[in-house]
């Protein structure tokens, strides 16, 4: 197995520019088509976030570029290799980490990871010094002789990414795997991810987590029911839907009106200001002339309380090229979209008013 490892590690290092390759994938099951025509393109040495809610279609399309489920039509290459044609060589080349974790339950961490780590050809003693250094990395130290019946949700999500990190392999599939974890948890989660990209390895990441995408993710596919219905950078993303904005408070009420004139004359937006409660909030497509609108409010005698500047968030791009947000933001847990799940069943009959799953 370790010479597996050796080959796979070669193949990535060949000079290929793209990880992942998918051109028009689709998958039905039943009258429901999970996956409807999708494209990506994951460059190698990169995060690419795959964004969307509960039942668009993130685990089915993970599970094919996988080889865990055969594409009803379409292509997929990983580093050059067909997913199809060449399925043993791209197991070879990845690792993937699911919503839920594969582990024993009856045995402890410890035991779980030593395990793992013997599947993949180590010897006892490196298995035994890499479930340790694993388990110091992922806070489960104090946890590792406890039975995983014991565990808690959050502490079986990091056993199970541990798992999948035994070898590194040159591209390691995350689904979700943030889902359930407290606000520390998956800070410290979103740092081993990256320190993996770090050390060579290439990550493709679903999520349903606006902030998850935009902080780790080099590009993002917005995915909603079963399409890519948009791709690029967090900053493109953003700048698609419209340009910054300027928030601003003023101390006294009967002031507002005043105030508004004002941004109106020097940021020359006659329209799309509003004020609600006291703040108002105006598009700014020049940050330079904020200097002169606060040397103008001053000059008028208008003192604020409160000012910002802020640039359209995941979430309104979201909600611009869907027409709703996106489900589960904010959740700490989340349904899946995993063929045949109950749990992507209600999230799908909820949105289309229909009884299938994705």
């Amino acid at each position: 197995m370790k010479q597996i490892y050796r080959e796979a590690g070669a193949a990535q290092s060949n000079g290929a520019e793209w990880a992942v390759e998918a051109y028009g994938l689709v998958k039905t099951f039943g009258d429901n088509r999970a996956v409807d025509g999708v494209n990506l393109n994951v460059r190698t040495g990169s995060i690419y976030g795959v964004l969307g809610p509960n039942g668009a279609g993130k685990t089915t399309t993970i599970r094919m570029l996988a080889t865990l489920l055969r594409p009803d039509t379409g292509t997929a290459r990983i580093f050059g290799h067909d997913v199809i044609k060449e399925s043993q060589i791209v197991r070879q080349l990845i690792g993937v980490t699911g919503q839920y974790a594969s582990v024993d339950e009856a045995l402890s961490a410890t035991e779980n990871l030593i395990i793992f780590s013997r599947l993949l050809g180590l010897s006892r003693q490196e298995a035994k010094r890499k479930a340790e250094e694993l388990l110091e990395e992922f806070g489960l130290t104090e946890a590792a002789r406890r039975p995983l019946k014991n565990f808690s949700g959050g502490m079986r999500r990091r056993l199970d990414l541990a798992a999948s990190l035994i070898a590194q392999p040159p591209l390691i599939f995350l689904d979700e795997p943030t889902t359930g974890l407290d606000p520390r948890t998956r800070s410290q989660m979103w740092d081993t991810i990256r320190r993996l990209v770090k050390t060579g390895s290439t990550v493709l990441l679903t999520t349903q987590y606006l902030e998850e995408a935009d902080q780790l993710a080099d590009r993002i596919a917005v995915i909603d029911y079963g399409r890519v219905i948009a791709e690029g950078t967090a900053d493109e993303l953003k700048m698609s839907v419209g340009t910054s904005s300027l928030h601003l408070r003023v101390q006294e009420a009967q002031d507002i009106a005043k105030a508004r004139r004002l941004i109106e004359q020097v940021l020359k937006v006659p329209s799309g200001i509003s004020s609600e409660a006291g703040e108002i909030t105006a598009p700014m497509a020049n940050a330079d002339l904020v200097t002169d609108l606060l040397l103008a409010l001053r000059s008028e005698g208008i003192p604020l309380s409160e000012m910002s500047v802020q640039k359209p968030t995941l979430d309104e791009v979201f909600l611009t090229i869907t027409g709703h947000r996106a489900a589960g933001e904010g959740n700490g847990a989340a349904a899946t979209d995993t063929a045949g799940s109950p749990a992507a069943a209600t999230a799908y009959e909820s949105r289309t008013g229909e009884g299938t799953t994705v």
